[in-house]
């Protein structure tokens, strides 16, 4: 049985190895900088997780679980800027720690690099991952334009919070699941239903 360490572990080995084939510059220091700073690794967790349980091995979802840890990264150096945080995990956020202009082109350069992680996939997995990515990068953009226009309004209901939550936070961990059966090959209802898992799972974790 895989433990959760021995998944840590691969997936630590797996993102080192990525960020290895980047130059030492200045538009990668902040890339570094914001992942050096951890944080409980939950989306690529999932991906390798949920291929290991369609008979996948974690080698086989190496190149999602970075995607969407990159993903995931790119969006909270941004969130930082539009919310002027000055911490990110007890640690100075990036563009406090070098400058905006910094965070705003580093955290460009890592919704690519999420992208690059996408071409080391099987070839026969990549159009499949790359679509629900890219569906899953839109709706994170209007969950994050909901989350803003909510703070001009008086009155948020019930219903309009968890379409927001569901979008800025469930739709990622649904795409990691996926993503993991995916890489699986595992079939379209299998994939459908651990997305549903997923996107249950971030409803709950984001309340």
């Amino acid at each position: 049985m895989i433990t959760t360490q021995q998944l840590q572990n691969d997936f630590t080995s797996g993102l080192n190895e990525f960020l290895d084939s980047y130059p030492e510059s200045n538009l990668f220091g902040p890339i570094r900088y914001l992942l050096s700073l951890g944080g409980k690794r939950i989306r690529p967790i999932l991906a390798l997780s949920v291929c290991n349980a369609e008979s996948g091995s974690s080698s086989d979802a190496i190149p999602a679980s970075i995607a969407v840890e990159l993903f995931h990264n790119f969006t909270l150096m941004h969130d930082d800027i539009m919310d002027n945080a000055p911490l990110r995990r007890g640690r100075q956020t990036v563009h406090e720690k070098y400058n905006e202009n910094a965070a705003i082109l580093s955290g460009d350069a890592l919704f690519t690099a999420a992208y690059q992680a996408i071409e080391l996939a099987s070839p026969d997995a990549v159009l499949q991952l790359l679509k629900i990515l890219n569906k899953t990068s839109m709706e994170v953009c209007e969950g994050q334009q909901q989350d803003l226009d909510f703070e001009s309004l008086e009155q948020v209901s019930e219903e309009m919070y968890l379409e927001m939550i569901r979008l800025k936070t469930s739709v990622l961990l649904a795409a990691s699941c996926a993503m993991g059966a995916i890489s699986a090959g595992a079939t379209d209802d299998r994939v459908e239903l651990w997305y549903e898992f997923g996107e249950k799972l971030g409803l709950a974790f984001q309340i």
